[in-house]
């Protein structure tokens, strides 16, 4: 199931990143990132004293809770069932997919209101529901947006960031015949009033989970609007899908997670809605679902567990990498071609979906590192994104010019000899076409890199050369 979603060539990768660096309004939303979450980011972790050593202490949880996953996990199962909920497990989409349908089939269901959860976006729900004629209804307003226009989320936590409020009001306006303006308290007034009567229709509440506390059996649920506590509540029967490396084992273990999350992807101290789901309504209890059921998917993470790609199941699903990756905010989220997009993205479609399917993802980062700085756990995204590249080498997936280019310049850089030689012919003969010091225009395969930016023409002697004649000037005494 994921390689007929997932599938995305090189060259439609290209197409797609000329095709968003030419749009105006999403050259115009992407620009915002800088300004408003990145900017966001840095002021939040800035003003929190001790934020690396809280940043360290979330990974560490992490690391700790994955190298005794089954344990915890068996834990989670014994303490859900123990309040009543039920607890199923999906090897993969299609698994998951089945499971849901069949829990909505005996409850004769046919409306389903959902709150945002990248996790059903990776194994194409709401397409499955919706072909088994089932109403599904997404409640996030971002998320709304993308569904009345046929479209994927574009980041992690704004589904609809590529959208500017004019485009958002025209979508709403075609679909409903409503003569809403672009303000953002209008557009937003009218989504109230129609979600709020597609949650008190459902049957069915599905929600994702940003963590599973296992010592309670709890569902974690943070947003920064009211639909997923309506998700949860309102309907008769609950179902959580969340995917197996979101366990955490103890609720003291939370507060660092919510600390970091919160400042990661938006800059605040907290989010304004954090629901913690500990099966479903007891006696007494005034709301709630009826019915509580978590699926916990794999679709792949039990092989990355046991991978040298395991620190990529450390993700929080903040979309911090997104914010301040310089690639992603040129391009934004759908030229990637897949659930995930930017670094963390780049990094783990390729171990869900598979690499020939996804040979563009980790070529589609400059290495600067600016997404493990931002990272609220510390992902070494760089150097994920590099195994990804030598894994695609690995399988014979690299093609056969560039591996000639990489196997050549190996070759010069273990030879002093080639290496003096190719260093000035390149100081002798580059600057002939320099323009005040600088490549305007290079031949060939490297005419990419001056179609837009200079390159700085080679110093007329080297650093060996300069440090050798500094050296005999100084045995000479000069």
């Amino acid at each position: 199931m994921a390689s007929r979603f997932a599938t995305h060539e090189h060259h439609e990768f290209l197409a797609a990143a000329h095709e968003a660096l030419e749009s105006p309004n999403l050259q115009l939303a992407l620009s915002r990132l800088g300004e408003t979450l990145a900017a966001g980011n840095r002021t939040a972790f800035e003003r929190l004293p001790g934020s690396s050593l809280l940043r360290d202490k979330a990974r560490a949880i992490k690391d700790e809770t994955l190298a005794h996953l089954d344990g915890h996990i068996e834990q989670l199962e014994r303490a859900i069932v123990a309040r009543g909920g039920h607890v199923h497990f999906a090897t993969d989409g299609s698994a998951a997919v089945a499971i849901v349908r069949e829990i909505i089939r005996k409850a004769g269901a046919k409306r389903v209101v959902k709150s945002k959860s990248m996790v059903t976006e990776e194994i194409h729900l709401n397409q499955h529901l919706e072909e088994s004629g089932v109403e599904v209804t997404e409640t996030d307003f971002g998320e709304f947006i993308i569904q009345v226009a046929g479209e994927r989320p574009s980041h992690l936590v704004g589904p609809a960031l590529h959208k500017t409020a004019e485009e958002m009001a025209v979508c709403l306006n075609e679909r409903f015949d409503a003569h809403l303006t672009k303000e953002p308290h209008v557009m937003a007034q009218f989504a109230r009033g129609y979600l709020r009567r597609k949650f008190a229709e459902a049957d069915v509440g599905i929600t994702g989970g940003n963590f599973l506390i296992a010592e309670t059996g709890t569902v974690v649920i943070v947003s920064n609007e009211g639909n997923a506590r309506l998700t949860t509540s309102v309907p008769r029967i609950m179902v959580s899908l969340v995917g197996i490396e979101k366990v955490i084992p103890r609720l003291a273990d939370l507060p660092v997670f919510l600390k970091v999350l919160a400042r990661a992807a938006t800059g605040q101290k907290m989010s304004i809605y954090t629901s913690l789901v500990t099966g479903p309504r007891r006696p007494g209890e005034a709301d709630g679902p009826e019915e509580f059921h978590l699926v916990l998917l794999d679709n792949g993470r039990s092989r990355i567990l046991g991978s040298p790609m395991r620190e990529s199941l450390f993700c929080i699903r903040c979309g911090a990498c997104l914010n301040i990756c310089p690639v992603y905010r040129k391009i934004g989220g759908h030229a990637y071609g897949g659930t995930y997009s930017g670094p963390i993205g780049a990094v783990i479609t390729p171990l869900f979906d598979g690499h020939r399917q996804n040979q563009h993802q980790p070529h589609a980062s400059s290495l600067c590192g600016a997404c493990q700085a931002a990272c609220p756990v510390k992902i070494q995204i760089p150097e994920l994104l590099i195994r990804n590249r030598a894994a695609q080498h690995d399988e014979h997936l690299t093609p056969r010019g560039e591996e000639l280019v990489y196997r050549v310049w190996s070759r010069l850089m273990r030879s002093p000899f080639w290496y003096r030689l190719m260093t000035r012919t390149a100081a002798r003969v580059l600057p002939w076409f320099a323009r005040d010091g600088w490549l305007t225009r290079l031949p060939g395969p490297l005419a990419g890199w001056t179609a837009c930016r200079d390159f700085p023409a080679p110093a007329k002697k080297s650093f060996r050369d300069q440090w050798r004649e500094d050296c005999s000037c100084r045995v000479r005494g000069d």
